[in-house]
């Protein structure tokens, strides 16, 4: 992506809204990138361009070598909206089978890869199910179940986890995390700094328009000059004689709490999804 700038007409006067200015950018293959930006900060506008779904007003963006505007860029590429709106006649199933057409998946073993991506976002039970009857909770996982089905190397989600409840999430990232130990490239926005932080190699900043931040995650962080110690719970005599050792030593010690991924792990297990012992799913 070189220069990609976006216009868009307001109907006053030809008076006209930069959603994009001058953006430069390069995605690696079988990287995770985490794209945030306040609201209106042109996140959508950018991913839509780089799905070819919109042109840009200057500049060129290419997917995969191809330019993003003709049909050969979109093949392998995923897409999750972040509202996705579905009819509501349609089952679950259908839906994805529909997908997996456009997409390309064979025939024979379309039924098969149908059922396993729509078991692998949740929906198991209620793949048979109409739209009509999900929750936005639901409709959000079967967006992500269209969005795989094709088994795509690129994976774009706007706001994979809106409207989603905290299992939900945690299946989220999961699924990210699978994509990335595949090789796949994923591309999402989220207003969760801290999701990105876990999930991503890289983030990118926008603010009006701008591309003002892009940087590794481990440098950024790197950035605060802060180190963080991981121990067992401290009575509090000795957290106040540490807090003092650490004081005369001229060392500000700037919070005592439960990192949130120390959390996620109490609830879920460890990283690799095997349950703690005590702690199941329901």
């Amino acid at each position: 992506m070189d220069g990609i700038t976006r216009d868009f007409a307001t109907g006053w006067r030809g008076t006209k809204v930069r959603a994009l200015d001058g953006v430069t950018l390069q995605i690696l293959e079988g990287e995770v990138v985490g794209l945030l930006g306040p609201n209106g900060s042109g996140k959508s506008t950018l991913l839509k361009i780089i799905l070819g779904l919109l042109a840009p007003t200057a500049g060129e963006c290419r997917v995969f070598g191809v330019p993003s505007d003709r049909v050969e860029a979109r093949v392998g590429v995923g897409f999750l909206p972040e509202a996705p709106d579905f009819p509501p006649h349609l089952t679950g199933f259908e839906l994805v089978c529909f997908h997996a057409r456009l997409g390309g998946v064979a025939s024979a073993g379309i039924r098969e890869r149908v059922a396993a991506v729509i078991s692998q976002v949740g929906l198991g039970e209620t793949g048979h199910r109409r739209i009509g009857t999900y929750s936005k909770g639901m409709r959000q996982r079967l967006g992500l179940a269209q969005a795989l089905v094709t088994n795509p190397r690129l994976v774009i989600l706007d706001e994979p986890t809106s409207g989603i409840d905290f299992v939900g999430a945690e299946e989220t990232s999961r699924m990210i995390r699978s994509l990335k130990a595949r090789g796949r490239t994923v591309v999402f926005t989220s207003h969760r700094p801290e999701q990105v932080e876990e999930l991503c190699d890289r983030v990118m900043l926008l603010d009006r328009g701008r591309l003002v931040l892009q940087s590794g995650v481990a440098e950024l962080t790197q950035r605060l000059g802060l180190a963080a110690l991981l121990v067992d719970r401290l009575p509090d005599q000795m957290l106040a004689e540490l807090r003092g050792w650490l004081c005369a030593r001229g060392v500000r010690l700037h919070g005592v709490g439960t990192p949130q991924p120390e959390l996620r792990r109490a609830i879920w297990g460890r990283p690799d999804g095997v349950a703690g012992k005590g702690v199941g799913r329901s």
